[in-house]
């Protein structure tokens, strides 16, 4: 079994669970509710407290804020949490927020997520796997983000929003509504520029694969008729392509924002 390192200048409060093979750098804090996995690193100047769970092999640099009072007005002390996934990145002046009694109590982190220096992470939010943020993002609270999305340096999704599996928010956009899975938005504020095709080329999608993605697109924004009955037209149309009956699924599921659509047409 590793060795658990705590530097002598570091204070980890009574009640705190600490496994194998933790290091708790020098004037780290670790409140008294916090439990860290096998393998977590805590690099220095490192702030974990609250109800929050680290997950094993994660790495925390510094001045890391993790696990703090909620920066919501109506936040009045309950005991909601923070959940972390195991093998994440986060990375110096993070912010990540736990939970609120009007947002189901928790946010939760998966596994493999990079957040880059100063990113934030509100309450209420639910970050997939393998997610990537990078320097200065904003989530505003009560927003999910699916699996393999990177937003760019300095993007800030609004409140409630939706960003779909293995999409990309472009650097310095402002993202006001819901974005599809695969896609990829731009701007400010932030219209939908197309498919993530870097991105799914990247990650071994085949080009029959991109090409069905293409087709959908054209077909999901194209000008004719609502979204609804275009919606319609591509599940029938691709009910046997699991991908393209993701965005399907995304789209019917609905929430409090609306839609990302292209600015001109429906080019992917």
């Amino acid at each position: 079994m590793a060795e658990t390192k705590i530097h002598p200048s570091a204070i980890v409060e009574d009640g705190a669970k600490l496994a194998d093979g933790v290091t708790v750098g020098p004037f780290c804090v670790v409140g008294s509710d916090v439990t860290l996995a096998e393998g977590v690193t805590l690099a220095s100047h490192v702030v974990v407290t609250g109800r929050t769970t680290v997950g094993a092999r994660t790495r925390i640099f510094p001045f890391a804020s993790i696990g703090h009072q909620p920066q919501d007005l109506k936040y009045k002390g309950e005991p909601s949490t923070l959940d972390i996934g195991a093998d994440c990145m986060i990375r110096e002046g993070v912010t990540l927020n736990p939970g609120t009694e009007g947002g189901g109590m928790k946010t939760t982190i998966g596994n493999g997520c990079a957040f880059l220096a100063n990113s934030h992470v509100g309450h209420d939010c639910h970050v997939g796997n393998n997610v990537i943020f990078s320097n200065n993002v904003m989530l505003a609270g009560h927003c999910d983000v699916g699996d393999f999305a990177i937003l760019g340096g300095g993007a800030a999704v609004i409140q409630f929003a939706r960003v779909g599996a293995h999409s990309f928010l472009g650097g310095m956009s402002g993202l006001e509504q819901d974005l599809i899975p695969y896609g990829m938005a731009l701007g400010n504020r932030a219209y939908l520029s197309g498919l993530n095709i870097v991105g799914l080329q990247r990650r071994g999608f085949s080009r029959n694969e991109i090409h069905d993605l293409r087709r959908a697109y054209r077909s999901l924004f194209a000008a004719e008729g609502t979204l609804l009955e275009r919606v319609a037209d591509v599940a029938e149309e691709f009910k046997d392509h699991t991908i393209v009956m993701e965005i399907v699924a995304f789209i019917r599921a609905g929430g409090k924002r609306s839609m990302c659509t292209p600015k001109n047409g429906g080019e992917a």
